[in-house]
C-alpha cells in the first residue's frame, strides 16, 4: 500500500515581507489605479512631475491601507459588506468625476492655474536688499540700480500644492476601498500580527515603487506628444478622460446594482 507523501514549506517572515514587496508592486497595477492616475498624469508637463505624483499616489495609498489594516488586524473589525461595498462605490464616483474633469478640460485648466509660476528675486540694491515673488516668462534682467539673483523653486514648489495634494487625497479613497481587503487576506495567511502589521508596509512601499513605474511609463508618451504633437497630447487627454468616465460608470453598476449596494442584501467580496 503507497502512502502519499505530503511536503510542506514553511514560510519564513522574510519570504513573507518578499512575497508583501512583490504583491504591492501587482497591485499598483489594479486597473483602478492605472486609469485614475493615467487620467491625472496626463496634465503633466515633464517625467519628473509624473514620476512624483505616482511616488505621492503610492504614499497617499500606504498611509490607508496602513491605518486601516492595522485596525482590522489588532482588533480584529469585521466590515459590513454594505461599508465595504460602500467605499468601493467611491472609488468609482472618485473615477467618474476625473474623467468628466479631463473631459471638460476643468482638470488641465485648474492645474495649470493652482501650480507655482511663481520665483523668488533678491535685489541687492546699495541701500538696502529686499526679497520679493513673481510670475514671468523670461529670465529677470539685471536692474539698473543693482543686482537681481534668482532663485529657482524647489521641487515641491514646482509641482504645486494642488498636485501635491490631489493624488494624495484620490488614494486615500483608494486605499479606503482595498485596505479591508488586503487586511482580511493577512488575517488569513499571517498569524503573527507583528509580522503582519510589517507586512503592511512593506507591502505599500511596493504599491509606490509600482506607482511610479507606472507613471514614468505613461509619462514618457504623454510629454513626447506635447513637445511635438500637441494633437496627439490633446487626443491622449480625452481618451485617458473617456476610460477614466466609463471605467468609473462601469464600476458604479457594478457595485451599487450587481452587488446590490442599494439593494436589501448586499454581497460584498473584498478584491
Amino acid at each position: 500500500m503507497n502512502q502519499a507523501l505530503t511536503y510542506t514549506f514553511p514560510m519564513s517572515p522574510l519570504s513573507i515581507l518578499g512575497i508583501g514587496l512583490l504583491l504591492g508592486m501587482r497591485h499598483a497595477t489594479d486597473a483602478d489605479h492605472v486609469v485614475a492616475v493615467s487620467t491625472i498624469v496626463s496634465t503633466q508637463k515633464n517625467i519628473f512631475s509624473s514620476t512624483l505624483i505616482g511616488a505621492l499616489w503610492g504614499i497617499g495609498h500606504t498611509i490607508t491601507v496602513f491605518l486601516v489594516g492595522s485596525l482590522i488586524i489588532i482588533f480584529h473589525i469585521v466590515i459590513p459588506p454594505r461599508i465595504g461595498l460602500t467605499l468601493e462605490f467611491f472609488v468609482a464616483i472618485a473615477l467618474i468625476v476625473l474623467g468628466i474633469m479631463s473631459l471638460t478640460g476643468i482638470l488641465e485648466t485648474i492645474t495649470q492655474k493652482l501650480t507655482h509660476g511663481t520665483h523668488t528675486h533678491i535685489h541687492l540694491f546699495s541701500h538696502h536688499p529686499h526679497i520679493h515673488m513673481h510670475e514671468h516668462e523670461s529670465p529677470t534682467m539685471p536692474e539698473e540700480s543693482g543686482k537681481t539673483i534668482t532663485l529657482k523653486p524647489g521641487i515641491f514648489d514646482r509641482l504645486g500644492a494642488y498636485q501635491i495634494f490631489r493624488p494624495l487625497v484620490v488614494e486615500l479613497i483608494h486605499g479606503l476601498a482595498g485596505s479591508a481587503a488586503i487586511a482580511l487576506l493577512i488575517l488569513g495567511s499571517i498569524s503573527n500580527p507583528l509580522v503582519a502589521l510589517v507586512y503592511l508596509l512593506i507591502f505599500g512601499i511596493g504599491t509606490i515603487i509600482g506607482m511610479m513605474m507606472i507613471t514614468t511609463a505613461i509619462g514618457l508618451p504623454i510629454v513626447f506628444s506635447l513637445k511635438r504633437f500637441t494633437s496627439l497630447h490633446k487626443s491622449i487627454t480625452i481618451i485617458s478622460g473617456i476610460i477614466s468616465l466609463s471605467f468609473g460608470l462601469f464600476l458604479a453598476y457594478e457595485i451599487g446594482i450587481q452587488d446590490h449596494l442599494f439593494g436589501q442584501n448586499p454581497v460584498w467580496e473584498p478584491r
